[in-house]
């Protein structure tokens, strides 16, 4: 599998982890990845530069996100407004559909 791919995977895991408060220590974060805590730390270093709001909480022993986020990697469905099916239809078709609408 690819590396890229891999460490999305990674981020995803770690992420959830982080929302339910259930990283551990970075020994135990590490284990649970099957990774070294090296690269762990590699890990939540590259999150943070992603802007993730990471810190350690010494009082519950795991990660955590200073103010809500979320995270997202890959491609989805988006709704068009109005301008982009106008452009998308060449302006006429998307017109006359608005103008049955009005109608019916």
């Amino acid at each position: 599998m690819n590396i890229i791919i891999k460490q999305i995977e990674l981020i995803e895991r770690i992420d959830r982890l982080i929302r339910m408060h259930a990283t551990g220590t970075p020994v135990e974060l590490a284990s649970r990845l099957g990774i070294s805590r090296a690269q762990t730390y590699r890990m939540i270093d590259i999150m943070k530069e992603l802007e993730a709001p990471i810190t350690y909480d010494f009082t519950i022993q795991s990660f955590v996100y200073e103010e809500s986020v979320g995270f997202k990697f890959g491609f989805y469905t988006k709704e068009l407004d109005a301008t982009e099916i106008k452009s998308v239809n060449g302006g006429s078709a998307f017109e006359r559909l608005q103008y049955l609408a009005k109608i019916s």
